[in-house]
């Protein structure tokens, strides 16, 4: 691993202490509300608000009402003009009327995946932590044991149903690789629920009870046909979008044999080998690469050597 390629990816940064300990604190959330420094980051659906300048968009508690189900992120780890070392940060995740209180511009509200690489590493690591647990407390509002509905504890990280039944939250890991032939060429794949013209690298879920690299190469082998060897880890990312862990390696193919390429024709409709001119040729016109926010960009951009001056 690569610590100048894992600087690199938007997504893995972070100037936050996640202050585990403090969330057992007993009555937390009124401590936290009464805490005239901390800043609280309302979330609507996922989506964040940012200021003029690009940094993220804090709100003072009155601004979130009883009621709301609230994820303790935790303290700054270095001083910044907005808030000092310290200062503690909280995810409100507000129902439609209280974020048209906050923000009535529906626009002013965005996605993550679109100003990733925007963010400073402290609105970055506040930013993902608080996007990953929205899509958690989004869905786990039932038990899945009982059906009964679940209430929050420790300061949000936790669910716990009225038989006592606790629930955290998970990560789904999932592989992405960068896969190489005799050549040196990378194979490029365009998935079925893409517009045509986009391709990235091929990637797929680690399955229960299996390792990393016998991830790869299964995965690999099922969307392309290609057999790779000798996995490589180069560094990961998390991609909340809803709840992933992205495990970046580079692979090459058996032998270099690039011969044996074909698409699954379900997932992946097209795989293409590309040399560092094909790319250069390419990218940004009939060929659409993945963005900047994403790891594979980073996995792409580590290959050709340079970054590539499209979108």
């Amino acid at each position: 691993m690569s610590q100048e390629f894992v600087d690199r990816l938007p997504l893995a940064r972070n100037e936050l202490d996640r202050d585990g300990e403090y969330r057992e604190t007993p009555d937390l959330e009124r401590r936290l509300r009464a805490d005239r420094e901390t800043r609280f980051l309302p979330v609507r659906r996922a989506a964040l608000l940012r200021e003029p300048d690009g940094v993220l968009r804090f709100v003072d508690a009155a601004a979130i009402p009883e009621g709301t189900t609230l994820l303790y992120l935790g303290r700054a780890l270095a001083d910044a003009p907005d808030a000092p070392r310290g200062t503690r940060f909280v995810a409100a995740f507000v129902d439609d009327a209280t974020a048209a209180a906050i923000e009535p511009d529906d626009t002013a509200w965005e996605n993550l995946r679109m100003f990733g690489t925007e963010l400073s590493a402290r609105d970055s690591g506040i930013a993902v932590e608080a996007v990953a647990m929205a899509n958690w407390h989004a869905v786990h509002g039932f038990s899945p044991r009982t059906g009964s509905a679940t209430t929050t504890e420790r300061g949000g990280w936790v669910r716990r149903d009225p038989e006592g039944h606790e629930h955290f939250p998970r990560t789904d890991p999932a592989i992405i690789v960068g896969v190489t032939d005799g050549e040196d060429r990378l194979l490029l794949g365009s998935n079925a629920a893409w517009e045509p013209g986009r391709y990235s690298l091929l990637a797929g879920f680690v399955e229960p009870g299996e390792s990393l690299e016998d991830a790869v190469r299964r995965e690999v082998f099922e969307e392309s046909g290609v057999h790779v060897e000798d996995p490589v880890y180069l560094g990961s990312q998390p991609w909340p979008f809803p709840a992933s862990l992205m495990l970046g390696f580079r692979a090459r193919a058996v032998g270099g044999d690039a011969s044996t390429i074909r698409p699954d024709g379900v997932e992946i409709m097209d795989v293409r080998w590309f040399s560092r001119a094909d790319l250069a040729a390419v990218a940004g016109r009939s060929v659409h690469l993945p963005g900047r926010t994403s790891i594979a960009r980073a996995i792409i951009e580590d290959w050709y050597g340079a970054e590539l001056d499209v979108p």
